[in-house]
């Protein structure tokens, strides 16, 4: 993609979210949703703009026309705006999944379901949605179907705006995504994990991995209930501390994840990519236990060299997709 393409679509939304947020006195990034959803419609659709702003809002969409664009383009020019508008906000959960993470994740998932035709994927913390439509986007050919979940009504609506300018079927949920969910079982479940504990303590009761005392942690929670929800056989791809199963209560965790699922592989992500340590990453691959699925004979484990090494990296591609054709099928 031709870095003008993106400062372009870029600078359309950037643009038009701050002509919007000075009319409608409103935060940058309801400001973002208003100007998406314009985008979309091919119409300036709030009623309280004045003449003149509707005028200067149809010029500056009328500079790029969305029919032009490749999803992923889309996707990245709204991505930077949403970055921008999380900076003023500096919410603590208005995280987003660093870019090449959540292509490798939609990687990741096209070589678990390559026999696959047709998928419904689930993000249980879905955000503002770029993870899921990262995902997506990667899985060419196959007939998709993408949930998403969020407590946040603000990152609901950006990920409703983002899957619509991007053609994706994803039906959202603006609720507590430890609560009942009105879904089907899932083939997929991406997530970048909630770190951090869950202040519903009576919620909490309902999960195994509830803490015995004080609050429980969000991403054992989180793990537990993708689970629930996920088919037998079914995958799920976590973005997860590398601490985690160092934590006082991991052998609760890890007891749950014998029981209901095969540990396929754990990918520890580049140290480079972390300015602390403590805050380094790994992605954790889950089969869910059902008909035919074996452990593999060996984990996928590895650590992940830096994204721009392109040469280490496709050594590593190269190793990784030696396993899925060899390891992975012999028991």
């Amino acid at each position: 993609m031709s870095i003008t393409k993106l400062e372009n679509t870029f600078s359309l939304f950037d643009t038009t979210a701050q002509i919007l947020q000075e009319e409608l006195e409103c935060t940058y990034l309801e400001a973002l949703a208003e100007t998406a959803e314009n985008i979309f419609h091919e119409d300036v659709i709030q009623d309280e703009v004045s003449e003149v702003t509707k005028r200067r809002l149809e010029k500056e969409y009328s500079k790029l026309k969305l029919k032009s664009l490749e999803k992923e383009e889309i996707r990245k020019g709204f991505q930077l705006a949403i970055l921008k508008g999380m900076k003023d906000a500096a919410q603590v959960n208005h995280q987003m999944t660093p870019d090449a993470i959540a292509i490798f994740m939609g990687y990741l998932v096209g070589k678990f379901t390559a026999d696959q035709s047709q998928l419904s994927i689930l993000d249980p913390a879905v955000g503002t949605g770029n993870l899921l439509t990262a995902v997506l986007n990667q899985l060419n050919g196959k007939k998709l179907q993408g949930y998403g979940i969020d407590v946040d009504d603000l990152l609901v609506k950006l990920a409703y705006n983002n899957a619509n300018l991007q053609e994706q079927a994803i039906s959202l949920f603006n609720q507590d995504s430890l609560s009942n969910l009105y879904l089907e079982p899932v083939d997929v479940v991406v997530s970048d994990l909630p770190v951090g504990y869950y202040p519903n303590d009576v919620n909490a009761e309902n999960f195994t991995l509830k803490a015995t005392e004080g609050h429980s942690y969000a991403h054992y929670l989180f793990i537990e209930q993708s689970l629930k929800y996920t088919k037998s056989g079914g995958v799920l791809l976590f973005l997860i501390p590398n601490s985690m199963f160092e934590d006082e209560e991991a052998p609760q965790l890890n007891k749950l994840i014998k029981e209901e699922a095969y540990i396929q592989g754990m990918l520890q992500l580049p140290p480079s990519m972390f300015q602390n340590s403590k805050h380094a990453k790994s992605i954790l691959l889950l089969q869910k236990k059902g008909i035919g699925v074996e452990q593999p004979k060996e984990a996928l484990l590895a650590t992940l060299p830096s994204f721009s090494n392109i040469q280490a990296m496709e050594k590593m591609m190269s190793q990784i997709n030696t396993w899925f054709s060899e390891g992975k099928k012999k028991k």
